[in-house]
């Protein structure tokens, strides 16, 4: 049924997002209660308040027989937490579908007028497609509401069912966010709703992994009303447990851009992601300026099967697919390839066909451990064998003028922008996951041909590297929008990423190889976006100096309250590790002194200082072997600074 549970630590973040704060009378729906969870987290941060309510009434919706018991006990535990604080309790267990219930509460079919409202809302909705002619989507058409999964259906009606200024927290997929599919849930949800708050849970797996889920997750807060706010709160947190807590108020204007029909809703956690969306301001031009198209490749296989040859023959038609591009070149035929390489067809078949050409491919669909989302490819019509037409798999979106080839140099700076790590970065702040639609490159900011057509006059056909590219893109397209004050987002993830890279080459396991220890290890070396790791220093710095580093170079504003995840999740274990030293100025300082310091051993450092070097894997390998001698000295230096103890035997 698309019921996945919500973990306590999720139900928490998310019941401490409301605002209690001058209500008496509250009416709360749990739609899609399963067991209580969501229910029993959000009592429990109520009666946890300064100000308390009189009354609580809790209206659940649960289908599923097997969780009535459950769901049962866990209203029982919310009476008894009200009970406590004097606080009247009062609770319907709905065993209905929540749809049809709702559908037919707003038709005014079910109570001859009298009609659900609400004043906060709390829910994890079920996540599953709704088939086009199921009797669900003809019950949301009644009211409007348009959308293929079950998840954006409960949020459409639950807003419906909102008194004004009535708040909602939901968790669901970031998928919502972007693409064609949600695009009228996205325009019916924010004319109904006023965004105050998106919490990002970066993880893919995290969040609900004992389900095995794998789509990036929110939570969003939002209350019932029009008019846009000044700002929305992003945060981001890595994990269940909602460690590593950024937070960032945004103009309302960088999260729902204005100038777009899409709606999309732009994640913007970070400083660093702040300014890729300023830098992407930058480019005005849109698909119809440029006078140009992108659509999805024509063939789908197994439609055309009968016209499919493994061998392309001199009368066949070259048939491109996703594995044909390969490290940003086509390559054609593929031999021992799973896939055709050719289309014999007749002329009535030759609408699946595009005149051969100059063409920008891009793969519709990445793993998930790929690097980049974006991955254009350039493709020429001396690419394949002579032919006046080609095919593309419907796994392909190709950029083209009127299903006609591209001029050659707008093509090639079209490819260059699109292969750049800030249109990547872009990308991502409005994609949660890994598909490439038309839709979302249609809503994308361009350069102007002018300036594609200059980007691509710089590379004299010469095949550039990652950072090649965005040295290229950084000069050409952005040398008036970067000045010295502003730091390059581009460098800023790189450097994260060598850093996480390093982590890992040192052997430490996956929770000190994150974002969090990166940024810790750069700011003990002093590294700075633009600073070269020969140039890496090794100052003595605390914890909360640690964060201010974090935020000032390379715009992490974690909590305050995440000072201790930094010290338990990546210093305790950089110390084990031998990286880092502590308190070498004083080594007796007490353990729980406010004034303890960190400082990075000099043998990691002068191995570091040749990282990116043809000396670094030697630098590595000496510094691994003498890590083990470095704990042991670590270890007795901290040895002769401990106070022996006696304790009495009565305490045994």
């Amino acid at each position: 049924m698309g019921q996945f549970g919500t973990p306590p630590q999720i139900g928490r973040l998310m019941a401490s997002m409301f605002d209690f704060e001058g209500t008496s009378e509250i009416r709360m729906l749990d739609a899609g209660a399963g067991v209580g969870s969501l229910s029993v987290c959000f009592v429990d941060m109520l009666c946890n308040q300064p100000s308390l309510p009189e009354l609580v009434h809790i209206t659940a919706f649960e289908v599923e027989p097997s969780f009535g018991e459950g769901l049962r006990a866990s209203l029982a535990q919310c009476h008894s937490l009200c009970k406590k604080k004097g606080i009247k309790f009062e609770f319907d267990i709905i065993a209905e579908d929540f749809i049809q219930y709702a559908v037919l509460s707003e038709s005014d079919l079910f109570f001859s007028g009298q009609q659900l409202r609400f004043n906060f809302a709390i829910q994890n909705p079920p996540y599953r497609k709704i088939k086009s002619n199921s009797e669900h989507r003809k019950l949301l058409r009644r009211l409007g509401i348009e959308t293929s999964n079950l998840y954006a259906a409960f949020v459409a009606l639950t807003t419906r069912l909102l008194e004004p200024g009535g708040q909602l927290v939901a968790i669901t997929p970031r998928s919502f966010c972007n693409g064609p599919y949600f695009k009228p849930f996205r325009k019916d949800f924010l004319a109904r709703m006023v965004l105050k708050r998106l919490h990002v849970f970066e993880s893919r797996s995290d969040a609900f992994k004992g389900d095995s889920v794998l789509q990036e997750n929110i939570s969003l807060h939002a209350t019932a009303g029009s008019g846009n706010p000044k700002n929305v709160l992003v945060t981001s947190s890595q994990g269940e447990s909602g460690e590593d807590e950024t937070r960032r108020e945004v103009p309302y204007q960088k999260v729902v851009p204005p100038d777009t029909t899409a709606s999309f809703i732009h994640l913007i956690t970070d400083g660093t992601s702040e300014l890729v969306a300023s830098q992407m301001d930058h480019f005005k031009a849109d698909f119809d300026e440029l006078g140009i198209e992108i659509s999805t490749g024509k063939v789908v296989d197994f439609r055309a099967k009968r016209h499919l040859k493994q061998e392309a023959e001199p009368d066949d038609f070259p048939l491109i697919y996703p594995g044909h591009l390969q490290k940003g070149k086509v390559v054609w035929p593929l031999d021992n390839s799973k896939k055709p390489n050719g289309l014999a067809i007749s002329a009535e078949h030759e609408n699946l066909l595009v005149p051969n050409g100059t063409y920008v491919l891009i793969k519709r669909f990445s793993s998930k451990e790929q690097r980049r989302r974006i991955e254009a490819t350039l493709f020429n019509s001396e690419t394949v064998k002579p032919s006046y037409a080609v095919g593309f798999e419907n796994h392909l979106n190709y950029i083209h003028s009127n299903q006609k080839g591209l001029e050659q140099e707008l093509a090639e700076g079209l490819t260059l922008y699109l292969n750049s790590s800030l249109a990547d970065m872009y990308f991502r702040l409005f994609s949660g996951h890994t598909q490439v639609n038309a839709t979302d490159l249609r809503n994308f900011p361009f350069p102007s041909r002018d300036e594609l057509v200059r980007l691509a006059r710089r590379t004299h056909s010469v095949v550039l590297t990652q950072s090649e590219i965005d040295q290229l893109v950084r000069e050409e397209l952005l040398s008036m929008a970067n000045n010295k004050r502003s730091r390059d987002p581009v460098a800023s993830m790189e450097k994260v990423k060598e850093a996480q890279g390093i982590l890992k080459e040192l052997g430490f396991p996956r929770g000190q190889t994150n974002v969090r220890s990166a940024l810790t290890l750069l700011s003990l070396l002093d590294l700075k976006p633009e600073s070269e790791w020969k140039d890496a220093d090794s100052p003595m710095r605390g914890i909360t100096e640690m964060m201010h580093y974090f935020a000032e170079h390379y715009g992490k504003e974690y909590a305050p309250n995440s000072r201790e995840t930094v010290r338990r999740q990546t210093i305790h274990q950089f110390l084990d590790g031998g990286l880092v030293v502590q308190n070498p100025d004083t080594p007796s300082r007490p353990i729980n002194s406010g004034k303890n310091v960190y400082q990075i051993s000099p043998a990691a450092l002068n191995a570091l200082r040749l990282f990116a070097t043809e000396k670094w894997e030697e630098a590595k390998e000496e510094y691994l072997s003498e890590a083990g001698t470095l704990k042991e000295l670590y270890a007795q230096r901290r040895d002769m600074e401990r106070i022996p103890v006696t304790i009495p035997d009565k305490f045994g």
